[in-house]
């Protein structure tokens, strides 16, 4: 269960969405969420990741490198 407070101008255009086309507002914040979770995800994994450069944890792989590893080189 969740439950959100959205600002008064989404709320009404959620609403208007959900009765022009029968669905509930349910359905489209859950589907908002769903779509944009996994970005979401990749942001926070790409800014650990990069903290981890910076501060020498981990070293990075140039492009070129996997490319060919995997062999999408031209």
């Amino acid at each position: 269960m969740l439950a959100i407070r959205l600002p008064k101008e989404i709320e009404e255009r959620l609403e208007a969405l959900a009765a022009a086309t029968g669905r509930t507002k349910t359905f489209y914040a859950r589907q908002a969420i769903l779509e944009y979770i996994d970005d979401l995800e990749d942001v926070y994994l790409a800014e650990r990741e990069l903290e981890e450069v910076r501060a020498g944890r981990s070293i990075p792989v140039p492009l070129e490198d996997v490319m060919k590893q995997y062999g999408l080189a031209d």
